[in-house]
């Protein structure tokens, strides 16, 4: 009962972009078009997953053990610039086609704060490894169900009348609060 209560939270209660504010950057940057919106949030699930996994693995097994939690952000952000680098290079050499359709989006991932924040969330909150799956996939499925909303949100805005002084970043950042707001409408849906 505590994983899926764990998953509704990351994805939906506090969804990792428009609660915690982590990944602004390529929440506006890559949600203009909904095929790269949906290229960068797969992309983030696939990192995000397994980061949690491989981050959890360490902090418990490594640094608690050497008694060296205090350096779990450092080996935190070579752990996740490693993984996505091997998962750059194994998609490359295996499948291609999926290297090619990712493009810049899956380097792009290693700046990604919100990789960073979960995995540092994990560890803050005490969460089993178990745990620490389900928070990091189901936070990601939350990054990518905010990016693609925003993607199509904006789609449809191109083709609408917006006053001068409200086109290009207003409109966007206005759209984001207001779905930020959305989103706190679902505070209660979990006790």
């Amino acid at each position: 009962m505590n994983v899926i209560v764990i998953a509704i939270s990351a994805a939906l209660i506090n969804n990792v972009i428009l609660s915690q504010f982590l990944g602004i950057c390529p929440f506006l940057g890559v949600s203009k078009k909904l095929s790269t919106a949906a290229g960068m949030g797969g992309a983030v699930i696939f990192v995000m997953t397994i980061a949690s996994a491989v981050t959890s693995c360490i902090y418990y097994y490594v640094l608690v053990p050497l008694d060296l939690e205090y350096l779990n952000t450092i080996v935190f952000i070579l752990v996740i610039a490693a993984l996505v680098q091997f998962v750059e290079m194994f998609l490359k050499k295996s499948v291609p086609s999926l290297y090619q359709a990712l493009g810049v989006y899956l380097p792009l991932i290693t700046t990604n704060c919100a990789v960073l924040g979960i995995a540092i969330k994990n560890v803050q909150e005490e969460m089993n490894i178990l745990e620490s799956i389900v928070n990091g996939m189901f936070s990601a499925v939350g990054f990518a169900l905010a990016i693609i909303i925003m993607a199509g949100i904006r789609e449809k805005i191109e083709k609408n009348d917006i006053p001068e002084s409200f086109k290009g970043a207003p409109i966007v950042l206005i759209v984001a609060g207001l779905m930020s707001i959305a989103f706190m409408g679902l505070q209660g849906l979990i006790k």
